[in-house]
């Protein structure tokens, strides 16, 4: 069996993992077509003041006689706060979802699965790699690190989307980069407006100068960007230990009861979804690149 990155959290509900908890809209903010961030509060709250998140973990948000679907959390791991989650409008139960307003409840439970690895990271240099809805399991990362700027070194971001009117979060892009976050964006198709990268997101590593010593990966989004990231990182010499990656297929049940998210002999929802390269090497290897 694979072992974690890190140690899931042990999810807060008191009566089982499985328990679901009456979570309120309190905002929503669309951020690209067919994608909209959902800020819910809990109507239970002491369940709002036991709850919190690592870096990476998700929930499962529940609508009744629809179905659930696990989300990461995209906000600032912070207690007591809003839980923020981006969505794609992609699904039976995601369509459902972008059918809700402010006011409305869904069930929630979590979180679950792997954090990524922030502390084991201190005194490193970053390079996130991501695209499109990726970013969103990742923008917890940035809100740690400008939260905690002197515990880390360089911080590359490397995002691309398919055009420049897809890309999430724009309005934080400056606050980010005074935080000394180097942003290297990309897109697969410009338009008049763009005056940046054009290309996939692997190609923005070339603009880099990195220290493999000292540089640990952070990549998530579609498997092929991340197939080809981590090409290009162990190109560079970065360690498999070093590099990180956020698996987000199948998953269903979020505790590793229905098997739909089996990567080799790990369960993504429970053994992941953040896991280092060096562990899921033999299943999901980049040797034929």
């Amino acid at each position: 069996m694979m072992k974690p990155t890190t140690a899931p959290a042990t999810p807060p509900a008191r009566n089982g993992p499985m328990r679901l908890y009456p979570a309120r809209v309190v905002e929503i903010k669309e951020e690209a077509y067919a994608i909209m961030t959902y800020s819910l509060v809990f109507d239970d709250e002491g369940m709002q003041r036991r709850y919190s998140f690592q870096p990476g973990q998700f929930n499962m948000v529940y609508l009744p006689a629809i179905g659930e679907v696990p989300i990461s959390v995209s906000s600032a791991p912070a207690p007591q706060q809003p839980l923020g989650h981006t969505i794609r409008f992609a699904g039976n139960v995601t369509r459902a979802i972008g059918r809700l307003r402010v006011g409305d409840v869904v069930g929630l439970r979590g979180p679950y699965g792997t954090a990524w690895p922030l502390e084991r990271l201190r005194g490193q240099d970053l390079c996130i790699v991501t695209g499109g809805i990726g970013l969103a399991p990742l923008r917890p990362v940035l809100y740690h690190v400008m939260q905690h700027r002197a515990d880390f070194g360089r911080i590359f971001l490397l995002y691309g989307a398919r055009t420049p009117s897809d890309m999430l979060y724009t309005d934080e892009f400056d606050s980010w980069e005074r935080q000394e976050i180097n942003l290297r964006l990309t897109v697969d198709r410009a338009d008049e407006s763009w005056r940046g990268n054009v290309g996939v997101v692997p190609m923005l590593f070339y603009q880099l100068r990195l220290d493999p010593k000292k540089t640990s990966v952070l990549a998530c989004g579609p498997e092929i960007m991340i197939r080809f990231g981590i090409y290009e990182a162990l190109a560079r010499r970065i360690p498999k230990e070093q590099i990180y990656v956020s698996m987000e297929r199948n998953m269903k049940c979020g505790v590793g009861f229905c098997g739909h998210c089996q990567l080799g002999p790990a369960f993504v929802c429970r053994e992941g979804p953040v896991f280092s390269y060096a562990a899921i090497e033999p299943f999901f290897g980049v040797e034929d690149f």
